[in-house]
C-alpha cells in the first residue's frame, strides 16, 4: 500500500506546478508558516516537533524524486527492480537465501524473481559446520546503494548506513554515501525532476542550511542536514545527467545556477551556506558529504562552461582519492620506520645482554672445547633424544626423575590465588558425571550391581560406562558451596528453571562458561614416586598377598609384605576429604542409578571405573580425530583429567581399608586364578584397562595395618606397578588370542625372533585349548598373521590400550613434560611410536618376550597352572565353541549411523514405516535413532512404555536402553534433530541436511531439495563422542525461554 501512495504522489507531481505541489506538501506537514518565517517559538517541545516534521518532509521529497524503479515510471524492467531490492537488502548485512526471499515483495504468482538476478548482484559464501550459507553483494553493485531507500525500516536504515560506512573506512575511503545515479523518467513523468530546481525547494534548503550555519542546536538536527545534502546531491546528479546527454541550450534544469544565485547578495545562497557548514564542529560526521557536494558543483560548472568536463571531473574526483592514498602511504611509512626503530632497540638490548652474560661467564667460555662450541648439531640432537628416551620411563625401578613443581591456582569466583597442598583448603573443579554408551560393543545391554561382578569387574563390552568431564575451571570449596547455595535459592523462584538444571541431582552451571555440572572433583597435592630402587623378586610380594588372603592357613607371615619398604602416608585436610566424599557420592549415585550412600562398598569401585572410562573416552576421541594422545588436549581439559585421576587415587585414603583390600584381592584373582574366588570371571569377561586402574590405585591398601596407617615406599610401589602392568598386558594378549580367531592368512614371511615368540605363545595357547593338533607350518603361518595383526591393527594403541595406560601413568606420576613425551611417543613411523610407548611403560618392544621373561610365573610352584587356568576356563571353552559371544579386538569404534545423501530417501523410508502397535494406517511421527538406526513412533499413545513406574514415549524408552538415558533422534517429517538427556529434558537441534543455499529447512517449509552436509554430521558425532549432549541441552534451554514446558517424556 505504501508503494501505491508514493506512485500517486509521483503522478500528482508530474501533473502539477512544482511550486504549487511543494506548497501543498508544506501545508500538509503544517510547515508553511515555519518556513515562511511568520511562525517563531522558543518552546522546546514545539521546536522538536517542527524538526521531526521537517525530517519527514525532506525524506518524502527524496522518495518522490528518487524512487523511480517502477516499470512505466522510468525506463526499468521488473528484473532491474528485483536487483535493486536485493542489493539494498545485502547492503544491510550478508543474508541467507531464505532471509532474502522473506524480504522481497511477491508478484501475483507469489514469486519474487530472486533466482534470475541473485548471481548478477551477489556471490555465495558456503556455510561451515554451523550457520547458513550467505550471499554477499558484489563490489561493483555497491554504487547503487541509496541510504534513504524507501523500503528500509528505521533499524534497517541505521544498520545499512553503518555497514557501508564501515566498509568504506576499511577500504581507506571517506565515509561519503552519495545518492546513486537514477534512471531517467519516462516522458509522462519527466516533469517530476522540476521539483528539485523550483524556487520553493531552494528556499527550503536555504532555511535548513542557514539554521545549521548559525549553529543553533534547537533549530536543526543532523538528520535534517543529512536529508538536505542528499536532496542537493540528487539535484546535482540530475543536472549532470542532462548536461551529458543533451546540449546546454536544451537543458532547462538549472539547480546549480539557482543554488549559487538566490541569496548570494547576503551570502546566504545554498552554495555559500554549504561552504559555511563545512566548518561547523557538530557536523563533523557530514563533512565528507559536504565536500562531495561542493565537488559536484565544480564539475557541473565546468560542464556548463564547456571546459573539458571529463578531464575536470576526473581531476576533481581523483583529488580526494589521491589525498587518501597519500595519507595511507605516509601512515605506512611512519609505521615501518617505528617498527624499524623498535627492532633496532630490541637487537641492541639483546646484544648488550649477550655481552654481559659472556663477560660474567668468561671462564666457562674459555674452558669450553671446540667440539662443543662448533659441534655437530645433528649428532647432539640425536644423542639427546636417545638419552631422553632412556630416561622417559614411568613404571618400574628405572623410573625417571622429575622435580615436584609448585602449583598455584586462581579461584574463578574470588580471584584469589592458592597453592595446592595436602593440608590446604580444597580447590575444586566443575565437572559433570553421566552414564555413557559411547564405547559400548553391545548396545542395549544393561549392567546391574549383582554380587561380586559389576562394578568390581567391568565387562569388555563396556555396555554402560560412567564418564566424568570437566571444563577445568577451579574454585575454592567454600566459594563453590556459597555459589551452589545461591543457585539453589534463585533457581527455586525461577520459572521453568527446573528444566535447565536438576537441583535434586546436584546440578548447576559453571559460573564462568555455563557448562552443566553436577559434582566437584578436588585437586590435591600429587603423590610423586621419584627414587627408584631395587626390591626383592615378584614372587615374594605375591606370597605376601597370598598370605593376606589366606590368613588362616598359617603358611606365611601376613606381614611379610611390609619388609619391602614403608613410609608415612600424606595426610589430607578436612576440606579436601569433604570434597572427595561429595564427588565420590555423585559418581556412585549417577553411575549405579541408586540412592546416595557414601558407606557403600561400591563407592571406590565407581571412582576407579569413571577414571578408566574417562581416559578410554578421551583416547577414543583423539583416535577418531587422528590427533596425538599428548599435546592435543587444552590446558583446562588436561587439568580436569588430572583432577579425576587424583580423585580416584585418593579413594583409598577415605574408604574402609578392609573394603579396598577385599576389592584388590578380587581383582588379582583374574590375573592369578589360583587365588580367585568362586565367582571370579574369566579373561574374556573383563576389561583389563579398568582392572589395571583399579589394581594400581588400590594396592597401597595392602600395606595398611589395623592400628597403623602406612603406605608402600617408592621402590615397593615401582615394582608393584611394574609387575601388575606386565601381568595385565600378558593376560590381555591371551584375551586377544582367545577372542580373535579370524587372523588373516599369510602366504609367506620371514621368520624373526618376534615371529618365533608369537608361534611359541600361540602353540602354548593351542595346547591348553582344543586346538592342539597343529603342524609346524600351520603354527608358523598363524604366528606371522598374529604378528601382522598386532603391528597393523593395534599400533600405536598397543594391545591393552597402552596409549590409555600411557595417559594414566603420565597423569598419575607426572614423570615428564608434555612436549618431550609427545616427541617420544609420537615418532614418525608406527614402529617408532610402538617402541617409544613400550619404552615409557618399561615393556619390551616385542611384547611376546613378556611370556619368556615371566615364564616361571606360569610353570613355577608358587602359581602353578595359571596359564592352564586362563585357557581352560569354562567360559573360554564355551567361547571357543561359539556358545558365548565375545568382544573382538581392537574394539569397534562407534559412530553415528550412516545417513543417505539425499533427504528424499529418508522420506521414502518414513513413508513405508508403520507402527507395529497401531491398529490404523496412520504413520504418526517416524523418528530415527542416530545411535543404532531404529525407526520409532514418537509422540503417540500407541507406543507408550513403562519406565521407572511412569508411562513414557517410544523415544524416551529407547534412549534409556540404547544411550543410558541420552538420545539423539532425527524427526524425519520435521527435519530436525532432537537431543534428549532424561525424561524431562531435551532440545531441538538443526538437522545436518542443507539445501543448495546452505540452509536447513525445519518442518520442510520451503520444500527445497536437501542433501547431507558431512561437516555438520561430523560435528553431531563429536557432540555425542565428547559427551556434550547434556551441555548442549542446558545451553539451549538457557537461551530459549518458554512459558509452557514441552512434555519430553512423551516423545
Amino acid at each position: 500500500m505504501y508503494d501505491k501512495d508514493i506512485l500517486m504522489l509521483q503522478i500528482t507531481a508530474s501533473k502539477m506546478d512544482p511550486n504549487h505541489f511543494l506548497m501543498l506538501i508544506l501545508l500538509r506537514f503544517e510547515l508553511f508558516d515555519y518556513f515562511n518565517g511568520s511562525c517563531t517559538s522558543k518552546d522546546q517541545d514545539e521546536l522538536t516537533q517542527w524538526n521531526r516534521l521537517t525530517e519527514e518532509m525532506l525524506f518524502l521529497l527524496i522518495v518522490i524524486a528518487g524512487e523511480r524503479y517502477v516499470p512505466g515510471i522510468s525506463q526499468v524492467t521488473k528484473e532491474d527492480v528485483t536487483m535493486r531490492e536485493v542489493i539494498h537488502l545485502l547492503c544491510i548485512e550478508p543474508m541467507a537465501h531464505s532471509s532474502l526471499v522473506k524480504g522481497l515483495p511477491e508478484n501475483e504468482s507469489h514469486e519474487t524473481g530472486l533466482e534470475s538476478v541473485i548471481t548478477k548482484v551477489a556471490t555465495f559464501k558456503k556455510p561451515g559446520v554451523s550457520g547458513h550459507g550467505l550471499y554477499e553483494v558484489k563490489k561493483e553493485c555497491l554504487a547503487e546503494f541509496n541510504p534513504f531507500f524507501y523500503h528500509y525500516s528505521r533499524s534497517q536504515h541505521s544498520k545499512a548506513e553503518e555497514s557501508q560506512k564501515k566498509r568504506r573506512t576499511q577500504e581507506s575511503n571517506d565515509k561519503t554515501l552519495p545518492p546513486p545515479m537514477p534512471p531517467a523518467f519516462c516522458s509522462p513523468f519527466s516533469s517530476i525532476v522540476r521539483l528539485l530546481c523550483c524556487d520553493i525547494i531552494i528556499h527550503v534548503l536555504r532555511r535548513v542550511l542557514q539554521r545549521a550555519a548559525e549553529d543553533r542546536a534547537t533549530h536543526w538536527t543532523e538528520a535534517m542536514i543529512q536529508r538536505a545534502l542528499h536532496l542537493i546531491g540528487q539535484a546535482l546528479l540530475e543536472e549532470k545527467l542532462q548536461l551529458e546527454e543533451s546540449s546546454m541550450e536544451e537543458v532547462t534544469f538549472d539547480f546549480s545556477l539557482k543554488a549559487r544565485r538566490i541569496g548570494s547578495e547576503h551570502g546566504k545562497s545554498v552554495f555559500a551556506l554549504l561552504s559555511k557548514i563545512k566548518t561547523v564542529p557538530s557536523l563533523e560526521a557530514q563533512k565528507d558529504m559536504v565536500k562531495w557536494v561542493l565537488q559536484m558543483f565544480e564539475i557541473i560548472k565546468c560542464l556548463r562552461e564547456k571546459s573539458s568536463p571529463s578531464a575536470s571531473m576526473s581531476m576533481e574526483t581523483s583529488r580526494p582519492e589521491e589525498s587518501a592514498q597519500d595519507k595511507e602511504k605516509a601512515e605506512r611509512k611512519r609505521k615501518a620506520e617505528a617498527a624499524k626503530l623498535h627492532r633496532q632497540k630490541i637487537m641492541a638490548q639483546m646484544s648488550a645482554m649477550q655481552k654481559n652474560f659472556i663477560e660474567s661467564n668468561k671462564m666457562l667460555y674459555d674452558n669450553m672445547p671446540e667440539s662443543v662450541t662448533q659441534g655437530e648439531p645433528a649428532t647432539t640432537t640425536e644423542s639427546c633424544a636417545m638419552e631422553q628416551r632412556e630416561l622417559c620411563v614411568a613404571v618400574g625401578p628405572h623410573r625417571g626423575f622429575t622435580p615436584a613443581e609448585r602449583e598455584v591456582l586462581t579461584c574463578i569466583l574470588c580471584q584469589e590465588e592458592q597453592e595446592v597442598a595436602a593440608q590446604a583448603q580444597a580447590m575444586v573443579l566443575t565437572a559433570c558425571v553421566q552414564r555413557s554408551t559411547v564405547l559400548t560393543q553391545c548396545r542395549g545391554k544393561k549392567l546391574t550391581c549383582i554380587g561380586d561382578a559389576y562394578p568390581l569387574f567391568m565387562p569388555p563390552e563396556l555396555a554402560v560406562g560412567t564418564h566424568t568431564g570437566s571444563c577445568g575451571h577451579v574454585m575454592h570449596s567454600t566459594c563453590w558451596q556459597k555459589y551452589f547455595e545461591a543457585v539453589q535459592n534463585t533457581t527455586r523462584n525461577r520459572l521453568h528453571a527446573e528444566l535447565i538444571i536438576d537441583l535434586e541431582n546436584g546440578e548447576y552451571l559453571c559460573p564462568l562458561c555455563k557448562s552443566l555440572c553436577n559434582t566437584v572433583p578436588s585437586t590435591s597435592d600429587q603423590y610423586h614416586l621419584t627414587m627408584p630402587r631395587w626390591i626383592q623378586i615378584l614372587s615374594a610380594r605375591i606370597k605376601g598377598l597370598k598370605s593376606l588372603t589366606q590368613e588362616n592357613e598359617g603358611q606365611l607371615d601376613p606381614r611379610s609384605i611390609l619388609s619391602y619398604g614403608l613410609r608415612e602416608p600424606r595426610r589430607l585436610s578436612d576440606s579436601i576429604v569433604e570434597m572427595l566424599v561429595v564427588c565420590a557420592t555423585t559418581v556412585h549415585r549417577v553411575g549405579l542409578q541408586t540412592a546416595p550412600n557414601e558407606l557403600c562398598p561400591c563407592v571406590p569401585l565407581m571412582a576407579w571405573n569413571t577414571c578408566a572410562f574417562t581416559i578410554q573416552a578421551i583416547e577414543n576421541i583423539l583416535q577418531e580425530e587422528e590427533k596425538p594422545l599428548f599435546g592435543s588436549l587444552q590446558n583446562r581439559q588436561l587439568a580436569g583429567l588430572k583432577a579425576i585421576v587424583q580423585f580416584s587415587a585418593a579413594q583409598r585414603l577415605k574408604s574402609s581399608q578392609a573394603v579396598i583390600q577385599r576389592h584388590f584381592a578380587g581383582m588379582l584373582g583374574v590375573l592369578l586364578p589360583s587365588m580367585s574366588r568362586r565367582n571370579t570371571p574369566s579373561l574374556l569377561e573383563v576389561d583389563f584397562f579398568h582392572l589395571l586402574v583399579g589394581m594400581v590405585l588400590s594396592i597401597p591398601s595392602l600395606y595398611q595395618e589395623q592400628a597403623v596407617d602406612l603406605q608402600p615406599s617408592a621402590i615397593s610401589s615401582a615394582y608393584n606397578h611394574l609387575h601388575i602392568l606386565h601381568l595385565v598386558t600378558m593376560a590381555h594378549i591371551v584375551q586377544v588370542l582367545l577372542s580373535s580367531t579370524d587372523f588373516p592368512a599369510v602366504a609367506s614371511g620371514e621368520e624373526t625372533e618376534e615371529t618365533r615368540a608369537a608361534a611359541e605363545l600361540y602353540g602354548a595357547v593351542s595346547q591348553h585349548t582344543e586346538e592342539s593338533n597343529l603342524s609346524c607350518a600351520v603354527l608358523l603361518s598363524f604366528s606371522i598373521a598374529l604378528q601382522e595383526y598386532i603391528h597393523r591393527r593395534s599400533s600405536p594403541v598397543l594391545l591393552v590400550g597402552q596409549s590409555q595406560v600411557l595417559c594414566h601413568y603420565n597423569i598419575l606420576y607426572t614423570m615428564i613434560n608434555e612436549e618431550e613425551l609427545t616427541i617420544l611417543a609420537l615418532s614418525v613411523t608406527p614402529q617408532g611410536q610402538m617402541e617409544a610407548v613400550c619404552s615409557y611403560l618399561a615393556l619390551p618392544s616385542n611384547v611376546f618376550q613378556l611370556f619368556q621373561e615371566h615364564f616361571h610365573v606360569f610353570t613355577g610352584k608358587v602359581i602353578f597352572c595359571n596359564f592352564l587356568r586362563w585357557c581352560g576356563n569354562q567360559a573360554v571353552t564355551k567361547a571357543l565353541k561359539g556358545k558365548l559371544q565375545t568382544v573382538r579386538y581392537p574394539r569397534r569404534r562407534n559412530r553415528l549411523i550412516d545417513l543417505p545423501e539425499d533427504y528424499s530417501a529418508l522420506l521414502n523410508q518414513a513413508s513405508h514405516f508403520q507402527c507395529p502397535k497401531s491398529m490404523d494406517d496412520e504413520r504418526k511421527h517416524p523418528t530415527l535413532c542416530l545411535f543404532c538406526g531404529a525407526m520409532l513412533c514418537s509422540q503417540s499413545s500407541c507406543c507408550l512404555s513403562p519406565l521407572d513406574g511412569e508411562d513414557v514415549g517410544a523415544c524416551t524408552a529407547h534412549a534409556a536402553t540404547c544411550g543410558a538415558g541420552v538420545g539423539m533422534f532425527l524427526r524425519i517429517r520435521e527435519c530436525e534433530i532432537v537431543l534428549m538427556a532424561s525424561k524431562t529434558r531435551g532440545s531441538t537441534y538443526p538437522a545436518p541436511y542443507l539445501d543448495d543455499y546452505g540452509e536447513t529447512d525445519p518442518h520442510l517449509g520451503r520444500g527445497n531439495p536437501l542433501h547431507l552436509c558431512p561437516e555438520r554430521y561430523r560435528k553431531l558425532n563429536q557432540l555425542w563422542q565428547q559427551h556434550c549432549i547434556l551441555e548442549e541441552i542446558a545451553r539451549s534451554l538457557e537461551v530459549v525461554n518458554v512459558m509452557f514446558a514441552f512434555e519430553w517424556q512423551m516423545l
